[in-house]
């Protein structure tokens, strides 16, 4: 089992600005360096004639639609049914009061 000691845990937790208990260092001290055995183990096996995967469903195919150019509504149609408009904008209520 890979180790990772509970100064390094502490010194993660500050910079992740987190305040750890002693208990919960030794805690994530062990299940840390449980994952990192783990991570250890998958990289003993061998993939050399393993496929890279994007997806675990390999029948699926790209869903995106092309990209084609095509005429968009103008400035008028967008702003005909807004209730407040000031020139080529929306105009909306102020949310932040100022100073």
């Amino acid at each position: 089992m890979e180790t990772i000691d509970k100064a390094t845990v502490k010194h993660v937790a500050l910079l992740s600005r987190l305040e750890l208990s002693e208990d919960e260092l030794e805690l994530y001290s062990r299940q840390l360096g449980a994952i990192l055995s783990y991570i250890s183990k998958l990289n003993e096996i061998d993939v050399t004639n393993t496929p890279p995967t994007s997806h675990v469903l390999t029948s699926l195919v790209n869903v995106d639609r092309p990209d084609v150019l095509k005429q968009s509504l103008g400035v008028e149609d967008v702003l005909s049914n807004a209730p407040d408009k000031e020139g080529d904008f929306f105009k909306i209520p102020k949310v932040i009061e100022g100073k």
